[in-house]
């Protein structure tokens, strides 16, 4: 069963949101998300300074098994992106609540979140 990391929030779409003080946070995608897509070979993310809506995509993330959207959790603008990811895409399953991360975000306002709890019991995984 795949870990879900308690102090996270979780959208419908199997991201992750830590913030980081103020309006700052960080955006990756579950471990529930990587054991169903498989190996991840490539990820296609927003560029600094381009503006995120929460709930419409903003990237994708292309696995041995599939190309699935990602979708901005929150709206705001990117502040910074994850050049690692980039260039090794398998970090994203290898740690995907750490040095997996995405992106970041200069947050104005949050989707529809769910607690870990929620997104864990939604979708089967461990806290």
């Amino acid at each position: 069963m795949a870990k879900v990391a308690p102090e996270l929030l979780y959208s419908e779409e199997h991201e992750w949101v830590a913030r980081e003080g103020g309006n700052q946070l960080s955006i990756g995608i579950s471990a529930v998300a990587t054991d169903a897509l498989g190996d991840i070979v490539y990820v296609d993310l927003p560029e600094v300074g381009s503006s995120v809506t929460a709930g419409e995509t903003c990237g994708e993330v292309e696995s041995t098994k599939s190309v699935s959207d990602l979708y901005s959790p929150v709206t705001g603008e990117v502040t910074e992106v994850n050049g690692a990811v980039v260039d090794d895409p398998a970090l994203i399953n290898n740690d995907p609540y750490g040095a997996g991360w995405l992106f970041k975000v200069a947050a104005e306002s949050d989707g529809p979140l769910l607690s870990a709890e929620e997104y864990a019991s939604k979708n089967g995984g461990e806290l």
